[in-house]
């Protein structure tokens, strides 16, 4: 299974490769002869140097002690809770899978297309046809009834899915739940007295430790693949609410929703993405911390679906330049370049330009660490935030909102039947929304009917602004509606183009 990110970053991406024997002799080997050379040197030229030497004080260079990680040891254990995760579903085609060229549905004469046979799309208007699809993921056992973990990109759109132990034993496995922010999900299977994973503590690895993959790359079951913890706390576009454990360890497609073990053979993470410009593997792997998966975990088993708190505030990183301008001795938090109304940010009194330098206590020395903290809080939590604002520190605390799925909004008090109305039914887009369309803010028309019917606007359309004014809120339209205006302008994103859409009110 694939996770499409950017073009750059992908679930579990392809290595293709081959490495050739070669030899390096280390520099300081070069000293060898030199060394030996000077155990010649008189007895007399020897003391000199001595008496010599022992005139500047000794610095003690420390040792660190060898910690070689047995992985025969932790794959015999650990590997019989790994487990193969196929699925089987439906999902919406691409271009190239409905015979036609790449890129043809965002194409404005693909329009032209709907109607003929093979194009049912939304309302029956039109659009790629759904096609059958079958795919490939890892997971692990994390509790002896079968509880396990694994990526909700695995299992997203699937209907069947199977998982196969190291036994060869395969059972049905059901979706407990999936959550797409954090990309995890729960899977329960029919069994008892299966053997665990052991869980670790992302906290205490540090960069250059030592970590082992277990999965199955393109379906070759039990595949370990070691490396080091190249990095800790990465934010990446798209998935700001996961601090992901940089690894150099070769992961591959199959391997996502895999484990990902220290060297004392507990779970640290859960493999989930690479980074490539080609496609295949380029040491750049990615694992979801463990601490991060129980606590969806946990709200998955109580409630069937994992909530996340929203602070309502668009932030960016600051550089020197920004830095030096607002008073600030050097880069550090996150600043706000935006606040939505009505949000728990807007309620606090949070500005544009401020900047979040610590939530509760706990720094923020990159912006992508505020969505962590904020995104893995629960809603309705209070946090105290302190801010740099004016060349100087101020306290606020926020009561924070929820970022589930809102519902279907109508944009007009009185029905679309009423004068002046416009016929819109609304809602907020989701976090995956937001990375499918690549915008901000926007809201997805969900019903329609009246003047906006009669305009061409469809269900499915993205609004993105009316007369001018972004569409942040149900808000921001209804404020233009309350004028009564005899036409308004819309501005709509549709198959990835954007167009204004004349709307006559009256």
């Amino acid at each position: 299974m694939m996770k499409p990110l950017t073009a750059a970053l992908v679930a579990g991406g392809v290595l293709v490769s081959t490495a050739g024997a070669f030899s390096l002799r280390p520099a300081w080997f070069k000293n060898d002869d030199k060394v030996a050379a000077a155990s010649t040197v008189a007895p007399a030229a020897a003391n000199t140097s001595a008496a010599a030497a022992a005139t500047v004080p000794a610095v003690p260079v420390p040792m660190l002690a060898p910690s070689v990680p047995n992985y025969r040891a932790i794959v015999k254990q650990a590997g019989p809770a790994v487990v193969g995760v196929t699925v089987e579903g439906m999902h919406k085609a691409t271009a190239e899978e409905s015979g036609l060229p790449p890129g043809a549905e965002n194409d404005p004469f693909f329009q032209f297309f709907r109607g003929l046979p093979g194009f049912q799309g939304r309302g029956g208007r039109g659009g790629l046809p759904s096609v059958p699809f079958k795919g490939q993921g890892s997971g692990f056992i994390i509790s002896s009834d079968g509880l396990i973990l694994t990526n909700a990109h695995v299992v997203r759109e699937a209907k069947n899915v199977t998982v196969k132990l190291s036994d060869r034993r395969e059972f049905s496995a059901k979706v407990l739940g999936s959550d797409t922010t954090t990309d995890i999900a729960v899977l329960r299977i029919d069994a008892k007295d299966l053997p665990t994973v052991r869980l670790g503590d992302p906290q205490a690895l540090e960069v250059g430790d030592p970590v082992l993959a277990i999965g199955s790359p393109f379906g070759f079951e039990q595949t370990a693949t070691q490396g080091i913890v190249s990095a800790k706390g990465r934010s990446l576009p798209g998935d700001a609410v996961v601090p992901f454990i940089q690894t150099d360890a070769a992961v591959n497609p199959g391997n996502s929703g895999g484990p990902l073990f220290d060297g004392n053979g507990s779970v640290v993470g859960i493999n989930a993405q690479i980074y490539s410009q080609s496609g295949g593997y380029m040491g750049l792997s990615f694992a979801i911390p463990i601490n991060v998966a129980l606590k969806v975990k946990d709200q998955i088993v109580a409630h069937g679906k994992a909530q996340h708190a929203r602070l309502g505030v668009t932030v960016q990183e600051l550089n020197q330049a920004l830095s030096e301008s607002f008073g600030l001795p050097r880069p550090g938090g996150a600043l706000v370049s935006n606040v939505a109304p009505s949000s728990a940010a807007a309620a606090a009194g949070l500005k544009s330009g401020d900047v979040i330098a610590s939530v509760n206590g706990q720094a923020i020395d990159h912006s992508g660490e505020l969505s962590s903290i904020i995104g893995m809080s629960a809603p309705g939590e209070h946090v105290k935030l302190k801010v740099w604002r004016d060349r100087s520190w101020h306290e606020l605390e926020a009561k924070l909102g929820s970022a589930e799925e809102p519902g279907k909004q109508i944009a007009d008090k009185d029905g679309a039947a009423e004068p002046g109305s416009l016929g819109l039914a609304l809602r907020q887009l989701t976090p995956q929304e937001r990375r499918q369309v690549h915008v901000d803010q926007g809201m997805v028309v969900e019903d329609v009917g009246g003047p906006a019917a009669r305009a061409g606007i469809e269900p499915g359309d993205v609004l993105l602004a009316i007369n001018g004014k972004p569409v942040q809120s149900i808000d921001t339209v209804k404020s233009v509606l309350q004028s009564k205006p005899k036409s308004v302008a819309l501005l709509v994103q549709r198959d990835g183009d954007k167009i204004f859409v004349p709307v006559n009110l009256g």
